[in-house]
């Protein structure tokens, strides 16, 4: 076997490795290859004695493989350019198919939700609107129910119980948005009688309730309002009648009283003093030392009269909404004007101060229970009641 060479052979080793190529030519033997080879050193070594020899010629085969070979690379390289520009353009088309059914997908993924999004809202629709049909159903029947009960046979003083209730009922509104006492007393014991007329021990519990809250009625202080609101009124009408107090002045300095001597001698001041007590008949002198509270202008006049009633008025309203700081300042304030400006000598004037500080004194303000022990008492004595004689209708679930 022979040792492949690179193009960089020298033209000795070039023939050497051609007539080792024929040397394996078939159907040659191996002494005939190995004769010229022995011999052809000799020759070349004698003829090197005497005339140098020119180089061999580069065989006309070596040439032709060599084309070969760089058309096989060639072919070779254009090939793989091919498969690789093939290649690239199937990748291309790959990728663009990909892209368009990604594109596809989302889509239908996108249609997907809005079917699935608009299917769930009509599905809830349904469903609310099928709660909503159940609901009145239920409410068309427990409304039936009730109808049936009463028209079953009901007990004859049931009206008694129901009519209790409802003055029962009154007694809290007549308590807690009028503050009337006296009447939710009188509306309570009614309700009392007539829960006595049912005579059932079981309506003990009740009645009890019912004395609690009539004792506990009772023992709020009563409030006489319409008295005070007339008695103020009364008070606004008399603030114009009223005198009002004289300018005060301050107390003069006592003079002397000079009389006439007997004696001749006191000519002069006898003179002198005669004239003084003659010119006091037409002009008198004082001296005051102080300052001088001067009247009221009727302008001023008019002004305090619409403070006082003002004050008087807001009195009233604090009876009725039961501020019993603001109704006592009011008056008290009251009083200080009247007593500042107006005639205290006067019988009118001092009834007027004596009536507001009577008045300030009353208590307008009472402590009320919050809740009445009988009225849930009751209320659910005629629930328990009705519920005895309402049946639940039968179905395939619960059969009656």
């Amino acid at each position: 076997m022979t040792d492949k060479k690179t193009n960089n052979e020298t033209p000795a080793d070039k023939n050497q490795s051609a007539a080792s190529k024929t040397a394996d030519k078939p159907g040659q033997s191996s002494a005939k290859a190995q004769a010229p080879e022995t011999s052809a050193p000799k020759k070349s070594a004698a003829k090197a004695d005497s005339t140098p020899q020119p180089a061999a010629p580069q065989p006309a085969e070596k040439k032709s493989g060599s084309k070969t070979g760089a058309i096989a690379i060639a072919l070779v390289i254009a090939l793989g350019a091919g498969l690789y520009y093939h290649g690239h353009q199937q990748t291309l088309a790959q990728n663009a198919k990909m892209a368009d059914l990604q594109q596809q997908l989302a889509g239908m993924q996108n249609n997907l939700a809005a079917n699935q999004k608009e299917t769930l809202n009509q599905v809830e629709q349904s469903l609310q609107r099928t709660d909503v049909s159940l609901s009145q159903q239920n409410k068309s029947i427990t409304g039936l129910q009730m109808a049936l009960a009463e028209m079953k046979g009901r007990r004859p003083n049931d009206w008694l119980l129901a009519e209790a209730d409802y003055l029962v009922k009154m007694a809290g509104r007549k308590l807690w948005l009028e503050h009337d006492t006296v009447s939710a007393t009188i509306l309570l014991e009614s309700a009392d009688h007539r829960v006595a007329e049912l005579n059932d021990p079981s309506m003990t519990p009740i009645r009890e309730a019912m004395h609690s809250d009539i004792t506990a009625l009772k023992a709020v202080a009563r409030i006489d309002r319409d008295g005070l609101v007339l008695r103020l009124t009364s008070l606004q009408e008399e603030v114009a009648q009223l005198p009002l107090a004289n300018a005060i002045m301050p107390e003069a300095e006592k003079v002397e009283a000079t009389t006439v001597s007997t004696s001749v001698d006191d000519w002069k001041e006898n003179l002198m003093t005669s004239l003084k007590n003659f010119s006091e008949h037409f002009v008198t002198y004082r001296t005051r030392d102080g300052s001088v509270i001067p009247l009221l202008s009727p302008k001023q006049d008019f002004y305090l009269q619409e403070n006082i009633k003002s004050k008087l008025e807001t009195a009233i309203k604090s009876v009725y909404r039961e501020q019993g700081e603001l109704y006592s300042k009011s008056l008290l304030m009251a009083k200080e004007w009247a007593e500042q400006f107006y005639d205290m000598e006067d019988p009118a004037a001092q009834s007027f101060v004596a009536t507001l500080d009577k008045l300030a004194k009353e208590d307008v303000e009472a402590s009320y229970p919050s809740k009445l022990k009988s009225q849930p008492l009751i209320t659910d004595a005629i629930s328990e009641r009705l519920r005895q004689q309402v049946k639940p209708l039968s179905t395939e679930e619960n059969p009656a």
